[in-house]
Parts: structure tokens; sequence; C-alpha cells
């Protein structure tokens, strides 16, 4: 989705609307390590669609930063300040080897024991 914010375009990654929650799900997705930056754009985001694109009976925005890597103290900081309907998490960019897929089941299953 493009968004026009003073004389430039912006493009949120990707735009979805819950019908039941009726809320929109914004997600930014990036390639790199987590930046500041990154939390600023999405608090943008989350801003103008209260503001621009919200109707009056539907419910607050959240806002999901799929970063490549976190950075610990780097979420922490920025996170302190964030919407607080703005979430962020780390994705892998490509699928775990068989043998961490069964390591990692065997772990979580030792944890609810």
């Amino acid at each position: 989705k493009k968004l026009l914010i003073d004389d430039r375009y912006y493009k949120v990654d990707l735009v979805f609307y819950h019908r039941i929650l009726k809320r929109h799900i914004i997600i930014e997705l990036k390639a790199h390590r987590l930046n500041y930056s990154d939390v600023a754009q999405l608090n943008m985001y989350l801003a103008y669609f209260r503001k621009n694109i919200m109707l009056s009976d539907d419910n607050e925005p959240i806002g999901i930063l799929l970063c490549s890597e976190v950075g610990q103290e780097m979420a922490e900081y920025t996170m302190m300040s964030a919407d607080a309907n703005l979430f962020l998490s780390r994705y892998e960019l490509e699928l775990p080897s068989k043998e961490q897929m069964t390591e990692f089941l065997r772990k979580e299953n030792e944890s609810l024991q």
C-alpha cells in the first residue's frame, strides 16, 4: 500500500484487515539487522492509519516488524518509546535443517514436561 505523506510516497510492505477484530495489521519486512529507523517508520505508519484510514468503529491498528536479525539491546531501547501496538520479531531467511528442527522440538517437549 502506498501512503502519501507531505509530498512523498511511502510503501507499506503488507496490510491486512481483520474483519472480526475490526483492525488493520501492518507488516514491515526487513532483510537486515533491526535499526531504530525501522521502528520509527512503522510508528509513522500506525499514526497515519489512525488518522487517515481507520473508521470510527475500527480498533487500533497493529504493527508487526519482522527483521532478519535483532540485537537485544537495540530492540529493548527502540521498543521503549514505540507504540504499544507495535510488535517486533526475528524471522529466518531459510528453513532450518531437519536436525535443527528435531533438536528444537525435542527441547520444547522436554520443557513442557
